[in-house]
């Protein structure tokens, strides 16, 4: 994996020749970030020998260079999930390469399913905390001290800094923010009655599919994180009503340019 990591990143340089500060990986339905990149280039997943391929609908899969502000950006528009069939070590093998470019921050987003009776549809939750409920860890397997620790400490995975200003940056534009833990799992099953009970229970806000082992891998990794989910349902509707992936990108797509506008201001000051 070390080796196809080296070579993609290899790849990559050829084409890109500006450093990234920035990782963003862009959730289902919140893919409309990147028209407020000053575009260098954008490579399709497929084009890029080893990279893994984004087979859900609602994630366009590209990487995209460029500026936001002054602040050197790679943005992932469409990340890769469990249910897809990848094994952990590819859903995470992005943010290995966008470390390697250079990146000191990753900004992740996603569409969530709302565990707290006060979230509201179209909500925004600032990440706080994770719980993975993945059937596994993507540490798992032998480990390179060069690289990260054999046991990272989880205790403050979620920048402090970077949550305080957001709420800050929040405030003056009149944007609502919640804050809460998320818990993602395998899927691709969206959640029973018995499961958003038991998720809530466990202390969880929002529950989703992805985000938890590409932000285990950046904090192993030393990366500063900062984390939005978009509230895409209530818990109390969730459990009287079918939802779907269709509504999900509709609800996600509809909060999309608040979330986008915290993200911009944020990344801009970096």
């Amino acid at each position: 994996m070390q080796t196809k990591i080296e070579s993609i990143v290899e790849f990559i340089k050829l084409k890109v020749k500006t450093r990234p500060k920035v990782g963003v990986i862009l959730g289902s339905g919140l893919g409309a970030l990147v028209h407020n990149v000053d575009i260098e280039i954008e490579i399709p997943y497929t084009a890029i020998p080893g990279f893994p391929i984004s087979t859900v609908e609602g994630h366009a899969g590209k990487l995209i260079f460029g500026k936001i502000g002054n602040t050197q950006v790679v943005v992932m528009q469409g990340r890769f999930h469990y249910y897809e069939g990848y094994d952990m070590q590819t859903i995470v093998l992005p943010v290995k390469v966008m470390k390697q470019l250079g990146i000191e921050y990753l900004f992740v987003s996603n569409a969530s399913g709302g565990l707290n009776p006060l979230f509201r549809t179209g909500d925004l939750m600032v990440i706080i905390d994770h719980i993975n409920f993945f059937p596994e860890n993507p540490l798992r397997g032998p480990n390179d001290n060069k690289i990260g620790p054999r046991f990272p400490d989880m205790s403050t995975v979620y920048d402090k800094v970077l949550i305080d200003t957001a709420f800050h940056i929040a405030n003056e534009k009149g944007i609502k923010l919640q804050k809460g833990v998320y818990i993602g799992s395998s899927g691709p099953t969206l959640e029973t009655p018995a499961e958003y009970r038991m998720f809530r229970i466990l202390g969880a806000d929002a529950t989703g599919m992805s985000t938890v082992p590409e932000v285990i891998v950046a904090h192993y990794l030393g990366l500063k994180v900062f984390g939005i989910s978009v509230i895409t349902n209530e818990s109390e509707l969730a459990t009287e009503m079918i939802t779907t992936h269709e509504d999900v990108q509709i609800n996600a797509a509809s909060a999309e340019p608040r979330m986008t506008s915290v993200f911009v201001d944020l990344i801009k000051m970096l």
